[in-house]
């Protein structure tokens, strides 16, 4: 273990569980890796910790409950029945163990759609901070019985990191059955070696990708992204193996096991919510004039820039935005639809009105409602 300051006075923790932490192969679910679990968070709580808990393991529950351990659901159905019963047998498990230890714990299912409109989010915030005040330790879930693809988060990974973001975590750890991110892959090579510390996770992203070392590919590529995610909020990652449970309580000590992944420079609220919360409806590709005073002078982007329009999106979308090479520089809530954007496109502001027939903005977005990427 190493001494980390970053990690010395972290006040509250998000942790998320992979179903490979929570169960075995044949979906057997252990009962007393809950007790020992509840037992980590409740000295957590003693040390004025507040912790907040986004699980796997729903499906796989609902699979063993109906006999299907062999084979996964292929459908959507499939997997939102499954879901539905395994909810109830999870929350069991955590119910029973948390209980030994005088915990009250509180289920929280979310989408998608709880983070992409402003209001939801806030709402959805003030719920887990009140719960948070109380006592309670929040167990969260995606919403896998009603989500459909439009609105699903789409892994557990970068639901974490929403959620982190969401109550201005200290800390997010990722634990699955894997001890970090290695320089090599562990099976394969005897000579692999863990890396402690990771202080640019593009790098990481790019050798994740780039590798078949099986602890950073497939589930560490979503680990990376949702540390990508986090880090551009301020929050650092820990990624730790979760059946080694005694090493977290040294995390309220500031002791470090696994790859710690340092963050950036932190957004603000609102811009990170538009970066890493919301999915782009369409894509306006600008100019290399508006490419420039975008990126480099943080100007507003105007109708005369705008070189042309992907998607279908109404005022207020979220859209991407992207240079004339092609290569993504930003996001933004655009001031009008995409009709009316492609047809502005190329004008100046002051010709607004006579093209339109009406004028609510000067900008296509603003600024202010614009975070570069």
């Amino acid at each position: 273990m190493n001494q980390n300051p970053l990690l010395a006075r972290i006040k509250r923790i998000v942790l998320k569980f992979g179903t490979s932490v929570l169960a075995d192969k044949q979906l057997h679910f252990d009962a007393g890796f809950f007790d020992q679990l509840a037992l980590q968070v409740a000295m957590f709580a003693n040390r004025k910790l507040q912790t907040i808990i986004v699980t796997s393991g729903a499906i796989a529950a609902g699979r063993s409950l109906l006999g299907l351990a062999a084979e996964r659901p292929r459908t959507l159905a499939g997997k939102q029945a499954a879901a539905a019963m395994g909810q109830i047998q999870l929350m069991r498990f955590y119910q029973d163990a948390f209980a030994k230890q005088g915990l009250k714990i509180a289920q929280v299912l979310l989408t998608h759609g709880d983070f992409q409109s402003r209001r939801r989010f806030l709402n959805a915030r003030q719920t887990l901070l009140k719960l948070l005040e109380l006592g309670v330790v929040p167990l969260i879930n995606e919403n896998d019985t009603v989500s459909v693809e439009e609105i699903l988060v789409g892994d557990n990974d970068n639901l974490s990191a929403l959620v982190a973001t969401l109550v201005d975590a200290d800390l997010l750890v990722l634990l699955s059955d894997i001890d970090g991110l290695y320089n090599a892959d562990p099976n394969e090579d005897p000579n692999a070696k863990l890396i402690p510390v990771v202080d640019d996770v593009e790098r990481a992203l790019a050798f994740a990708q780039g590798t078949k070392n099986p602890g950073s590919t497939g589930g560490m590529i979503t680990k990376l992204q949702a540390a990508r995610r986090v880090g551009a909020y301020g929050i650092p990652t820990l990624l730790m193996n979760g059946r080694k449970l005694a090493q977290l309580e040294a995390l309220a000590y500031g002791q470090v096991s696994g790859t710690l992944i340092l963050p950036k420079s932190k957004l603000r609220s609102r811009k990170h919510w538009i970066v890493h919360t919301l999915k782009p409806k369409g894509r306006i590709t600008v100019d290399a004039g508006a490419a420039t005073a975008l990126r480099e002078q943080g100007k507003s982007l105007l109708p005369a820039g705008v070189a042309s329009v992907e998607g279908q999106f109404g005022p207020g979308d979220p859209v991407e935005i992207a240079g004339p090479d092609g290569t993504a520089l930003a996001r933004g809530l655009v001031s009008y639809g995409s009709t009316d954007i492609d047809r502005l496109k190329g004008c100046k502001s002051a010709d607004i009105d006579r093209i339109l027939g009406y004028k609510t903005h000067d900008e296509i977005i603003h600024r202010d409602h614009l975070a570069l990427l």
